[in-house]
C-alpha cells in the first residue's frame, strides 16, 4: 500500500505525543500505511538540546532519502520543530519548509496554509517584517500564485476563486500609503490572470479580505507576508489548519502549530492539527 511517512518532530515537544494520539484515533483514512520517523525515548519533555534537535534532523533527512528512493513512499507529515534549537546546532534553513525545497532542488516553491474556514498561500516566508517590501516582486506573487491555484483545484475540485491581499492599509489608497500595489501586485494579478483567466482578483483591502474569503466568496488568498496570512487563519483554524509545502514532487504538510514546550508531556496536547495534516497527506497523495 502507498505510505505515509509521519517524523515526531522535536522529541521534547509535542509531536511524539499527537502523532500517538493520532495514529490511535480511528480518524485516518484507510488504504495507506503509516510509517513514524524518529526517536521519543530518552528526550526531557519541555527541554529542547542538542540531542532533541538532531534526532529531529535525523528524520527530516530519514524522510527525503525515503521520499526519492521508494516510489510507494507518497507523502510526508512532519510535527513542530524548535528552529531556534535546530540553528543554534547548524541547521542553515529558516524552517521546514526551505529545507525540503532544497533537498529536492526546488527553486519554485511557496508555504500554503489551509484549514476548515481558510486557506492561505504567503508571497514571502520566513523574514523580517522591514524586508517584505524589498523582497516583494512580481516574480515571487506570480510563482506563489499558480502554485496555489494548483493546490485549491486539488483540493477544491474546481477552478478556484483566488484574493490577491494588498500589501500596505487600504491597499495602499491609490499610492497614498505606498505604491507596492501598483508597482508589483496589480502587474502580478495581470499576469496571472493572462495565464489561468479569471482566477485571481485584487489587490483587496488587507483588513477585510480573509472575513470575505471565510464566508465563502474566496476559495484561497494570497498574502503578502507571514502573519498576514496567518493570523487570521490561526484565528479562525487554529485545530484544522495544515501547512502545506507547494511545489515538491511529493506532499509535505504539517500541523499548523509549534513545538508546545510549555505543555510537553503533560499528557493534553490536541492531535486535531496532526489528523488533518495527515489526512490531507493522504488525499493530496
Amino acid at each position: 500500500m502507498p505510505r505515509i511517512l509521519i517524523t515526531l518532530g522535536d522529541p521534547a515537544g509535542i509531536g511524539p505525543e499527537v502523532v500517538e494520539k493520532a495514529l490511535a484515533s480511528g480518524l485516518l483514512p484507510s488504504g495507506f500505511d503509516f510509517e513514524v520517523l524518529g526517536e521519543a525515548s530518552g528526550f526531557t519533555p519541555g527541554r529542547p538540546d542538542s540531542r532533541s534537535a538532531q534526532a529531529a534532523l535525523d528524520a527530516l533527512e530519514a524522510s527525503v532519502r525515503i521520499l526519492k528512493s521508494d516510489p510507494n513512499a507518497v507523502a510526508v507529515v512532519t510535527a513542530p520543530v524548535s528552529k531556534e534549537t535546530l540553528q543554534n546546532s547548524g541547521f542553515p534553513f529558516p524552517g521546514q519548509t526551505e529545507f525540503f525545497a532544497e533537498r529536492f532542488g526546488i527553486q519554485d516553491f511557496a508555504m500554503c496554509l489551509s484549514g476548515r474556514t481558510l486557506s492561505v498561500g504567503l508571497a514571502t516566508i520566513h523574514i523580517p517584517l522591514a524586508a517584505v517590501s524589498t523582497t516583494l516582486s512580481e516574480e515571487r506573487i506570480v510563482t506563489t500564485g499558480r502554485l496555489l491555484a494548483d493546490f485549491a483545484c486539488r483540493r477544491f475540485h474546481r477552478t478556484p476563486r483566488i484574493a490577491v491581499a494588498g500589501l500596505n492599509p487600504h491597499a495602499g489608497e491609490n499610492g497614498r500609503f505606498g505604491d507596492e500595489e501598483a508597482r508589483i501586485i496589480t502587474p502580478a494579478i495581470e499576469t496571472l490572470n493572462r495565464e489561468l483567466p479569471g482566477v485571481f482578483s485584487g489587490p483587496h483591502v488587507p483588513d477585510a479580505v480573509f472575513r470575505q474569503a471565510a464566508t465563502g466568496e474566496f476559495d484561497a488568498v494570497l498574502a503578502m507576508y507571514h502573519d498576514q496570512g496567518l493570523i487570521p487563519l490561526k484565528l479562525l483554524d487554529f485545530d484544522t489548519g495544515v501547512n502545506v509545502t507547494l511545489g515538491l514532487p511529493k506532499p509535505r504538510t504539517s500541523p499548523g502549530h509549534g513545538t508546545a514546550f510549555d505543555i510537553a508531556g503533560k499528557g493534553i496536547a490536541r492531535p486535531d492539527s496532526m489528523i488533518h495534516a495527515i489526512r490531507l497527506a493522504c488525499e493530496l497523495a
